[in-house]
């Protein structure tokens, strides 16, 4: 149908263009020509309390001072068996390299009796995310 209505009219298919040019270049505004997204490193893991998985909840890494990147702070539910693999929005999975105070969401941290990991100025979980990430590795709260 859309073959038959471009065929019948010209000033029709100098409009369909038009629009398509017009959607093209909003699409570029919109979204910028160049890219301000930090450097992303995988970090995946288990968090664990009393040698078992936290579920539930969420697990929080806040940027230290220090850091580089100053970002909000990256974050992963955790799966069934603990497991978490690191995103930081609006960037796409990964963590930018630096050091992090690691948090758990309030919920999951009440359920636990856990209080001090709520809050990355009390939190004593500490992480440091080289150049390479961190793969497979295990966050125990205590």
């Amino acid at each position: 149908m859309i073959n038959h209505i471009l065929a019948s009219s010209a000033t029709g298919t100098v409009s369909f263009r038009f629009s398509r040019l017009a959607l093209a270049m909003l699409a570029l505004i919109v979204t910028g020509c160049g890219s301000d997204a930090p450097k992303l490193v995988e970090v995946t893991g288990k968090a664990r309390h009393d040698n078992e998985p936290m579920t539930a909840g969420s697990i929080w890494f806040h940027p230290a001072p220090s850091n580089k990147v100053q970002s909000e702070p990256s974050s992963c539910v955790l799966q069934l068996d603990g497991s978490f693999k690191m995103r930081t929005y609006p960037y796409g999975d990964g963590v930018p390299p630096g050091t992090y105070k690691v948090t758990f969401s309030p919920e999951l941290a009440d359920r636990l009796g856990l209080p001090g990991y709520v809050d990355a100025a009390n939190t004593t979980l500490e992480i440091v995310v080289p150049d390479e990430g961190l793969s497979d590795i295990t966050v125990e709260a205590k």
